[in-house]
């Protein structure tokens, strides 16, 4: 039964069992919320991974679909606030799961979290490997730049980290 409140001095009906009662089941949700966070988590861990940055991929993919399934349960996509607290509870499970699996299981961690990538070794440029992440060589040489290289002859190694960083060993 809908329940009668003032607010700014207008009559609002506020239909608590609208509110707080799921309109989606919840075995759904948790169905929907895995398949969203495992679909999300590959793209991220093996397509975006430069474009990262410093914060981790996990981090971001959590960041990004609990704000989205926050606010879908807040602008009313769902009917409830149940089904949002469902979904969100889901997603932040899983990345539960993901940080102690990576932390507990070697096995696990090479595949939750990218290997550094090998782009220049003894000073030869490593072509294919630089193709695979799609980066040019103004985009190599201007991180090498940044540690004030001047030829390839100063360098030893190059890799791209998990986190998208460069990281650069000088002979």
């Amino acid at each position: 039964m809908p329940v009668s409140c003032l607010m700014l001095g207008g009559q609002m009906d506020l239909d608590w069992q609208e509110i707080f009662a799921s309109s989606v089941p919840a075995a759904e949700l948790v169905l929907r919320g895995t398949l969203m966070y495992w679909f999300l988590f590959i793209i991220f861990r093996f397509v975006v991974r430069r474009d990262v940055g410093s914060v981790g991929i996990a981090d971001v993919l959590l960041l990004v679909i609990v704000a989205d399934a926050s606010q879908n349960a807040m602008a009313g996509e769902y009917t409830s606030l149940s089904d949002g607290v469902v979904l969100v509870s889901t997603l932040i499970a899983w990345n539960v799961i993901f940080d102690w699996l990576s932390f507990r299981s070697p096995a696990f961690r090479k595949f939750a979290i990218a290997t550094s990538l090998h782009l220049v070794r003894d000073g030869i440029i490593l072509k294919r490997n630089m193709r695979r992440e799609f980066i040019t060589d103004d985009e190599l040489w201007q991180q090498l730049r940044k540690e004030g290289i001047e030829s390839l002859d100063e360098v030893k190694d190059v890799f791209l980290e998990a986190n998208g960083d460069f990281s650069v060993i000088k002979r």
